[in-house]
């Protein structure tokens, strides 16, 4: 009993070692495939499967670019082809998708704002509440009162440079920059004034502006 389990024994080796060396030489050249984009027609044919001695390997199937996404690519400016619009293929239906009772005329609610108190009021109260009706009284001849503003960085810009220079080192007197004169009413905080002293004459000053030009050693003076 005991050969006869030691023969038993090394048949079985033998039998797994060639069983391993069988399956080896027929798994690996299919393991080496990696991508679908390798495989022949007929591999392909074959709904994705690739059978082999030991296992099946299911392969992601290649999505294929439509016709009609082909032609897009083509097009300039992403132009529709004609017969790839939605038309085309309902020929042959009569009413094209848009029903036989109601039609697809042009306008049917109406042009424009038509129907605001009528039938399309809900709309009109929803989403634009007040949008008909008066409120207030006329004014007739109505003079919007405008007034041009100029930066306090650009308040130097009405004189010449040769001017200003003159004045930089005296301490007596100082330049009049007026700027009513050059078409503006009130002069505004915005930007660095230039650290010299200057009188400027406006019909508005706003609060920065006043300080900037303070800080300066200037004067503002109002104009009516």
């Amino acid at each position: 009993s005991t050969d006869t389990s030691a023969a038993t024994s090394q048949q079985g080796t033998a039998a797994s070692a060639s069983t391993e060396s069988i399956l080896e030489a027929a798994v690996t050249p299919v393991v080496s495939i990696t991508t679908a984009s390798i495989l022949t027609n007929t591999t392909r044919a074959t709904s994705g499967r690739l059978v082999c001695a030991t296992s099946t390997f299911w392969l992601k199937p290649i999505r294929l670019k439509t016709a009609r996404k082909q032609q897009e690519d083509t097009e300039p400016n992403g132009a529709m082809t004609t017969r790839f619009k939605k038309h085309r293929h309902l020929r042959g239906h009569i009413s094209a998708g848009h029903g036989r009772i109601g039609k697809h005329r042009k306008h049917p609610g109406g042009c424009g704002n038509a129907g605001g108190q009528h039938h399309h009021r809900i709309n009109f109260d929803k989403y634009h509440p007040g949008y008909f009706g008066k409120v207030g009284m006329r004014n007739f001849h109505l003079v919007k009162k405008v007034i041009k503003t100029i930066d306090v960085c650009k308040v130097w810009s009405l004189v010449s440079e040769r001017t200003r220079l003159h004045f930089k080192d005296k301490t007596d007197k100082a330049p009049v920059i007026d700027v009513l004169r050059a078409g503006y009413s009130k002069v505004t905080g915005k930007g660095r004034l230039i650290p010299q002293p200057v009188i400027v004459k406006a019909r508005y000053f706003s609060k920065n502006a006043e300080e900037k030009i303070r800080a300066a050693g200037g004067v503002c003076v109002l104009c009516a």
